[in-house]
């Protein structure tokens, strides 16, 4: 048993601090994983039993102000509005004394002054603009960290102080915390548009107490009460109409653009939109098991299932750096003391371009960024993914395993035909299957209960047994009814005497064959499409599993050019099935997509496992790696679409970063990289790939 515990970390701005934090958190004693976002600032700590939470909380707090002491730890369940006011403030304030900074820099840069009182006003312009990293150096430096941004900045401008280049000692300090502070905007918009793209949350509740209407926290209101909700105002959680009638906007939850028509009796979402008439409702979930708070909190939590790219870039970004240092240490002494006429300043020099050139915060800080603006956007258009790591591995898909019913199929179903057996009645033979079907939930089972369309006294019924994958055993007044399959019927020696195209539901009562129901299910409007749209991506192999009649799967895999199926499966035929199907995948990865409550153990067993018809499913979102809102297999597609594109924009920043950082490297080593092209090298190549990384937010959230 495992004990979770999650904490903002207010006030962090430093990438690869972050890195550090969550390397260092997953040492403390007790703690089995810690994932920080830094995207969100998140931190996740998943304790190995919850007696070791109860010390944890002043062990991060010590762990954080080592790493970054002021960064303010609180717990995740407060809300941190006045924090962003904060960072606003904080960036005007850097701005004014960059600009005196600047101003004074600018001045000795462009008048002709005494020696002494030039050295004066550049040391004390290099104190306005660079004295906040001098210092974040010093108390880093007496903490043990060496490799740090701050500290191999404060190198690099203190050694060529050192070699007498005040002017260019001071300008790079000004283009470095430019070049920060434009980083932090950039970031800062980008956490602005991703909780612009997850603005779903509703703000109040309209609650109906006697002839009063009440604004009351969607988090006080309990199940039972009664919601009024009107033209403009977001459904506050999840009701069930009990009056009026209203067109309402899914497209928050589900991305569908059409609006949709609710009346008494319909069900509706907390996010929902209501666009028209006043409605009345009635709540039916509290807050936290409402469709909204699930999706926050699954959007939210992504980021601490990392993809393996992230994985590997804080790998990398620990060695990285050390080797890039040594490198420069070795530069700076080596060819003076080996190389006849090598002049000690001019190594230094260029030992100082590899220091500056040596922070991995471009990767580290863009690579999370685009994953996450790639799931934000993803959950705009109806598609919630978990993590990183499902998101990435949809990008190189092998094979798409689906089941059938409302996958592939509506899962509505209608009973065409009802053929009674020699000496039994229609009436007869549709009341024993409705008395049989009378407690089940299945889609099959309602369609029975909607054409017998009366009610069943549960009076009537004196024992109910669903035999999974077969079908329902039943004593109902007295006598035993069975309603299901052929395999049902035959370990009692009754043998149907047809069996007839479509979904067939056999009925015997007493040990007699009374007759069968024939009941259809339409294939879905897109299912075509997707299919089309998914061997385009390169899918190489679609499937169909399904615990229906051969004869019926064999229609569906043929409207639809399957390329496979496999019928007539138990649940647990269905995951031995698909182990088959494993071992015979290609390189790429393995998806099975259902409908997330009879699935589930496929669903965990895929690569990736996609539930379809998620909306309001708790089973769905419980048990699926990727839920699709809406019944639309082209979801998946869409779905694999934005995984590829973000998996490009990250592999452009890992290009662009290292293809710019290896240039820069050499011409310093070669004596012709100057500290400008250095710092353009770190922080400007970083701004370029943060821009880059919100590009997924548009790309996906369109």
């Amino acid at each position: 048993m495992t004990g979770r515990r999650e904490y903002i970390l207010e006030g962090l701005h430093c990438a690869n601090c972050a890195a550090k934090i969550e390397a260092a958190a997953k040492e403390l004693p007790g703690v089995e994983t810690a994932s920080l976002d830094f995207i969100t600032r998140t931190l996740s700590v998943s304790a190995t039993s919850p007696q070791n939470l109860a010390g944890l909380d002043e062990a991060i707090k010590r762990l954080v102000g080592k790493y970054e002491p002021g960064v303010t730890v609180v717990p995740a369940i407060r809300e941190h509005t006045d924090a962003h006011a904060a960072e606003g403030a904080g960036d005007r304030a850097e701005l004014i004394r960059l600009g005196i900074g600047a101003l004074v820099y600018f001045t000795v840069l462009l008048t002709k002054l005494s020696p002494a009182l030039e050295l004066g006003l550049y040391g004390a312009s290099y104190l306005l603009i660079g004295g906040e990293v001098l210092y974040r150096a010093a108390r880093n430096l007496a903490r043990g960290q060496v490799f740090d941004e701050n500290f191999l900045m404060a190198i690099a401008t203190v050694g060529a102080l050192a070699i007498r280049e005040y002017p260019e000692a001071v300008a790079v300090m000004l283009f470095y915390q430019i070049g920060e502070l434009f980083q932090d905007m950039a970031v800062n918009r980008s956490r602005r548009s991703i909780r612009a793209l997850l603005d779903i949350r509703p703000d109040y509740a309209n609650l109906k107490r006697g002839d009063a209407i009440v604004r009351s926290s969607p988090e006080t209101v309990a199940i039972g009460e009664v919601m009024v909700i009107r033209p403009g105002e977001k459904v506050p959680l999840d009701g069930k109409i009990i009056e009026g009638k209203s067109l309402v906007d899914t497209s928050a939850l589900t991305g569908e653009s059409v609006p949709r028509t609710v009346r008494p009796g319909d069900e509706v979402l907390s996010g929902f939109i209501n666009t028209s008439g006043v409605i009345t409702a009635e709540v039916i979930r509290e807050y936290g098991e409402s469709a909204v708070a699930k999706i926050l909190d699954l959007v939210q939590n992504a980021g601490s299932k990392k993809a393996p790219t992230e994985n590997f870039i804080t790998k990398f970004a620990r060695y990285y750096t050390p080797a890039v240092v040594g490198i420069a240490a070795a530069l700076a002494v080596l060819p003076p003391l080996l190389v006849p006429g090598a002049l000690f300043s001019d190594w230094l020099y260029r030992a100082l371009v590899f220091l500056v050139v040596s922070c991995p915060c471009a990767l580290v800080l863009s690579i999370p960024l685009g994953f996450f603006g790639g799931i934000g956007g993803a959950s705009r258009r109806g598609i919630l993914i978990k993590g990183g790591n499902y998101l990435e591995a949809l990008y190189k898909v092998d094979t798409v395993v689906f089941d059938k019913t409302g996958t592939l199929t509506k899962g509505v179903f209608e009973v065409t035909s009802v053929v009674p057996a020699p000496g039994v009645t229609r009436e007869r033979l549709l009341e024993s299957a409705a008395l049989a079907e009378a407690y089940s939930n299945h889609p099959i089972a309602k369609s029975i209960l909607a054409a017998y369309g009366r009610k069943i006294s549960g009076e009537r019924i004196a024992s109910y047994e669903e035999i999974a994958g077969y079908g329902t055993k039943t004593v109902a007044d007295g006598s035993t009814v069975l309603a299901g399959n052929r395999k049902l019927l035959e370990p009692a020696g009754i043998v149907p005497a047809a069996e007839p195209p479509g979904t067939v539901v056999h009925v015997a009562v007493d040990g007699q064959y009374a007759g069968y129901l024939v009941i259809t299910d339409e294939i879905k409007e897109d299912s075509a499409d997707a299919i089309r749209e998914l061997r385009a991506l390169g899918v190489r192999r679609l499937l169909l599993l399904t615990g229906d009649r051969r004869e019926v799967a064999a229609r569906v895999a043929g409207e639809l050019g399957l390329d496979e199926f496999h019928a007539e499966l138990l649940p647990s035929e269905k995951v031995a099935r698909l182990e088959e199907i494993y071992r015979t995948k290609g390189k790429g990865h393995l998806v099975f997509v259902g409908d997330g409550i009879n699935d589930a153990p496929v669903l965990a067993r895929a690569d990736v496992g996609v539930a379809m018809g998620g909306l309001g499913s708790d089973a769905a979102i419980e048990a699926a790696d990727v839920v699709l809102m809406t019944d639309e297999p082209a979801k998946l597609v869409e779905a694999m679409q934005i995984a590829g594109r973000t998996k490009s924009i990250v592999w452009q920043n890992i290009a662009l970063t290292l293809a710019v950082k290896a240039v820069v490297l050499a011409l310093g080593a070669g004596g012709i990289a100057t500290l400008w092209e250095a710092v353009f090298a770190d922080v400007g190549v970083a701004l370029l790939a943060v821009l880059n990384a919100m590009r997924v937010l548009k790309t996906a959230g369109n």
